[in-house]
């Protein structure tokens, strides 16, 4: 199987320090791959330097997506090629409803796509997309963006992703809906959500410390997230 997103030996430095040190991670087509790790390893600025967001210029290292170096790439030409990301915070729109959101190069009807995160079509479509919606609902109406937009490769950061406002089942049912046009990295730190993934990897530390089954890796994340990472790398080839 190829390799959608190959990420090849990513060094981030900020404020004079490494945020990210040689971390290599791949996700195949109609993978779901989950980046397991605690708060403040590193895992929302990898998803950014992927993503292309300003000030997170690698500082070494390549990222390759479809096998296509992408690292100099500015965000809308990634979006362009099928990279979608959930943001750390859902931006607000006033003026805009909705429905124009969610039609925003939108491939899916937005009426379905509100229904698989949990919202009722009929409440939310014709709705300000502004400061009448609460925290809950702005991130639901994004993850039903990424979903009409039908990326080839959806990065899910969990506290983006409104992942605290949905049950397991409706998370795992929004991840199987995107693998069918592409693939699902979902970054996380919790086990659970884990476990359901064709595939998972640990970082901690800013780099990556076990890629491979996701009850193997789970079974990592446990022993070490309480201690200072070592930066040894466990791979099942």
């Amino acid at each position: 199987m190829s390799a959608l997103l190959d990420i090849r030996g990513l060094t981030l430095n900020r404020g004079g320090r490494a945020i990210l040190s040689d971390v290599r991670l791949r996700v195949d087509a109609g993978q779901s791959h989950v980046l397991l790790g605690a708060n403040g390893a590193g895992k929302s600025t990898l998803a950014y330097a992927v993503m292309g967001c300003a000030a997170y210029e690698p500082s070494a290292g390549r990222v390759y997506f479809d096998g296509t170096d992408v690292t100099d790439l500015p965000i809308h030409e990634r979006a362009r090629r099928g990279l979608a990301l959930a943001w750390q915070e859902p931006a607000r729109f006033e003026g805009l409803t909705v429905a124009d959101y969610l039609g925003i190069g939108g491939r899916l009807d937005p009426a379905a796509c509100l229904a698989q995160v949990g919202l009722a079509p009929s409440d939310y479509l014709h709705r300000g997309l502004d400061r009448t919606l609460s925290g809950g609902e702005r991130k639901r109406i994004e993850l039903a963006g990424v979903l009409a937009l039908q990326p080839r490769l959806a990065i899910l950061d969990e506290p983006s992703a409104g992942i605290d406002f949905l049950s397991e089942r409706e998370i795992q049912r929004v991840i199987e809906a995107l693998r069918q046009g592409g693939a699902v990295l979902l970054i996380t730190h919790q086990e659970a959500l884990a476990a359901g993934a064709d595939r998972a990897s640990q970082l901690c530390g800013g780099r990556i410390v076990c890629v491979g089954d996701p009850a193997d890796v789970i079974a990592a994340y446990r022993s070490r997230r309480c201690r200072r990472c070592d930066g040894e790398v466990c791979h099942d080839g």
